[in-house]
């Protein structure tokens, strides 16, 4: 008989040091793909909709804590601390007082298993549901157990966890393993946690000898999963190899949502990021999380954006870089041109090579094909912006802002020295330093006037000749 669904609660252990990452940094804290191990698992509880998630921290306590908080800060989180490592068990009971007062499910995971599945636990707390004991647990097949604690059945029921050193050889033989991933009846948890003793191989609290008390009141359910999704990381080339499998199962994700990538196995692509069908993404691509692609868009080779919108049918040339920049429809970007935060453009601007911009709006229509900084400007609607044109907007102390009207047209080498304002339809002569405004429809022009010497390159080559022959 099913039972009623329970509220649901989240443990999440990121206490460990992680001694065989060889790092100053909390294993939980390693980025993959962009974020840290433990945002993963900690989305997942979150996803799921639990009311309360408990991180629990131990070693760089407060770095972690910060970062979870920075990560995730409208989640309904509760830190505790585990004090001294004294095992899974212990780590979770750390937990108890972040939980004091809550009835329901609490859903058990670890920092360092990105890969987790939110179907899977889905599946894990409907097989709670069904069973309608104590706990459920999430199992694996291994071709080679060693190491993994066996699953021991009687009569085909779960009826206990055995760590791998403490198996016997028939034990060992089992080729089902523990995930390490549980749904507890919270009553039952905090219970059975006050009588868990270190008797063990380890002198640990092992947090698997909750599944022989649970089986002892009722059936323990099981849900397999694949091996890969229920790996941890222990040192840098298993966070490597997980980072290698998060990236191909992002990727195929977008594929078969209709967007094509070239390389899959170059194209970066974080957790998060939002694609249009029809878009193409080129090799070497990286996509960072706040990043969302329009339809139909070309991101080209090399390509960076991060935290970026690109709206439907703009390309982006190969080995552009946008950092919180916002592009409008039908755009031409790059290729090697560098967008900074605030920079926001209208539809059907081109920007090429080696432009960058900085705190730019830039309007309809705009053009700065070469080698031009935009920083801290205004730019109208139709505007024709020359090469190596500079907005001068640093005066040392301030920073100041550039006003361009529409349809202005600015020549190669000026140089915008701001405060300063360009009307409507103005234009401003190549090799101009403009200081004052220009009013619409008028002509700047401030390079020093031309002067020619004819006949100048003979006279000096002969006056060096003479000199030649007379030394």
């Amino acid at each position: 008989m099913l039972r009623r669904m329970t509220a649901l609660a989240a443990v999440v252990l990121c206490a460990g040091k992680g001694t065989r990452m060889k790092s100053e940094k909390a294993k939980v804290l390693h980025p993959i793909l962009g974020r840290p191990l433990c945002a993963y698992p900690l989305k997942r509880a979150l996803e799921l909709g639990a009311s309360h998630v408990v991180p629990v921290v131990g070693h760089q306590a407060e770095a972690v804590e910060k970062t979870v908080r920075a990560l995730f800060p409208d989640a309904p989180l509760r830190f505790a601390v585990q004090r001294e490592q004294r095992g899974t068990a212990d780590a979770v009971r750390s937990a108890e007082e972040a939980l004091k007062g809550y009835s329901g499910r609490v859903l058990i995971l670890y920092g360092d298993v990105p890969l987790l599945r939110r179907e899977t636990l889905e599946a894990l707390l409907a097989e709670h549901d069904r069973t309608g004991g104590p706990l459920a647990l999430v199992s694996t097949t291994l071709e080679d157990p060693t190491g993994y604690g066996r699953v021991i059945r009687e009569g085909g029921r779960v009826a206990r966890i055995v760590e791998h050193k403490d198996c016997t050889p028939e034990q060992r033989a089992v080729r089902e393993s523990n995930a390490g991933i549980y749904s507890v009846d919270a009553a039952f948890l905090w219970k059975a946690l006050a009588g868990i003793k270190p008797q063990n191989a380890q002198g640990e609290y092992y947090l698997t000898d909750l599944v022989e008390m649970a089986a002892k009141l009722g059936p323990v359910g099981t849900v397999e999963a694949d091996a890969t999704e229920t790996a941890g990381v222990n040192d840098r080339v298993e966070l490597a190899a997980r980072a290698r499998v998060l990236q191909q199962r992002i990727n195929e994700a977008h594929m078969r949502a209709g967007v094509s990538i070239q390389d899959p196995a170059t194209a970066y692509i974080e957790e998060g990021v939002v694609i249009g069908p029809d878009t193409e993404v080129g090799p070497m691509v990286t996509l960072a999380a706040g990043t969302v692609v329009g339809r139909g868009v070309t991101l080209g080779q090399g390509s960076v954006l991060t935290a970026s919108t690109v709206a439907d049918g703009t390309v982006i040339k190969p080995y552009s870089v946008l950092e919180e920049a916002k592009v409008g429809e039908r755009n031409v970007i790059g290729p090697f041109s560098r967008l900074r935060p605030g920079t926001e453009l209208a539809e059907d601007v081109h920007l090429g090579n080696f432009v960058e911009t900085k705190k730019a709006r830039i309007g309809k229509g705009s053009k700065a094909n070469h080698l031009t900084y935009l920083g801290d400007a205004n730019i109208g609607a139709g505007c024709n912006v020359g090469a190596g044109t500079i907005t001068c907007n640093y005066d040392g102390v301030n920073k100041h802002v550039t006003e361009l009207g529409d349809g202005v047209f600015i020549g190669s080498d000026t140089q915008l020295v701001a405060p300063v304002k360009v009307g409507d339809g103005a234009y401003v002569g190549a090799g101009t330093t403009v200081t004052k405004n220009v009013p619409p429809g008028s002509l700047a022009v401030s390079r020093t006037p031309q002067t020619t010497k004819e006949g100048w390159v003979a006279a000096k080559k002969a006056r060096r000749a003479g000199k030649t022959q007379a030394g």
